[in-house]
């Protein structure tokens, strides 16, 4: 039996039908070794509980062996599948029923996949790991079409790894209705970092490339620039740009440090991606 599957006793039944139940939705299975529907429902209670891996917790009563609490649940039939969230039983069903009912039945009260991948990205916020948080969050945005709440955490990310134009893609997507104190905090940041600027060299460096935009050695070294002051995007997209007119630039340099970026980014992140699969047209 896994660690998502337990059998209840009188012993365990308040830690594990009611205490648990505050921690994540418990599916409570009452069974008997007579009852047929019982051995057709129990398979899929069980690979349920395994697919959602820990999200809800499958207890299962025989109800011959546990009649005190086969009792005090009010339990008629069976089989009967009770789910109880916060204490207090908030669904079920009675009678043997197909996988798609009792998928539907959880996912009213499992969080959503982009809730989970939204909490996972704050873990490692917490811990200043913006770059893995960062792949993790884009995710969830997508999956949750373009939720509110997590386009304002996806822009405070954005903001930290120095991706501005990218951070002000996201937030002006974010609905009026989304706009609280966390967006207004956000923004602000956002507009301080625009209004910080650049260092001075990458801005000397930028009015010479809008003179002689052809000027590949001026577009090379500003391409550095931005890379040692993390705005990678920038970075890659300059070095794209030689790459595809003259592959050994600078003997191999510019082809240096545009993979010394992608190792920096890692391999999970969307921009390191998008520029892997653009260098591999140019290769091949």
């Amino acid at each position: 039996m896994s660690n998502h599957i337990v059998e209840i006793s009188q012993e365990n039944a308040q830690a594990l039908l009611i205490d648990e139940s505050f921690k994540r939705p418990v599916l409570i299975d009452f069974w008997a070794d007579w009852c047929a529907p019982c051995k057709s429902l129990m398979p899929i209670l069980e690979t349920l509980a395994n697919e959602y891996a820990g999200a809800f917790l499958l207890a299962k009563v025989n109800a011959d062996e546990q009649q005190a609490i086969t009792s005090q649940f009010g339990v008629r039939s069976l089989p009967t599948v009770m789910l109880v969230k916060d204490g207090q039983p908030v669904d079920g069903f009675t009678g043997a029923q197909p996988e798609p009912q009792v998928r539907e039945l959880l996912e009213k009260y499992l969080p959503k996949p982009w809730d989970l991948q939204l909490q996972s990205a704050n873990e490692l916020i917490s811990q200043e790991n913006y770059a893995q948080a960062l792949p993790l969050l884009q995710q969830a945005y997508r999956d949750s079409g373009e939720q509110g709440n997590i386009a304002i955490v996806l822009v405070s990310v954005l903001i930290e790894l120095k991706r501005l134009e990218n951070a002000q893609q996201v937030l002006e997507t974010v609905k009026m209705a989304d706009q609280g104190p966390e967006y207004q905090n956000v923004r602000a940041r956002l507009e301080l970092a625009q209004e910080a600027g650049k260092a001075p060299e990458i801005e000397a460096l930028e009015k010479q490339l809008a003179e002689d935009p052809a000027n590949r050695q001026t577009a090379f070294l500003l391409a550095v620039q931005y890379s040692q002051h993390d705005f990678y995007g920038e970075a890659l997209a300059l070095l794209y740009g030689i790459l595809k007119l003259e592959m050994n630039f600078n003997d191999g340099e510019a082809k240096k440090v545009f993979a010394d970026i992608l190792a920096v980014l890692g391999k999970g992140d969307p921009l390191a991606i998008e520029y892997q699969r653009k260098m591999y047209t140019l290769l091949y």
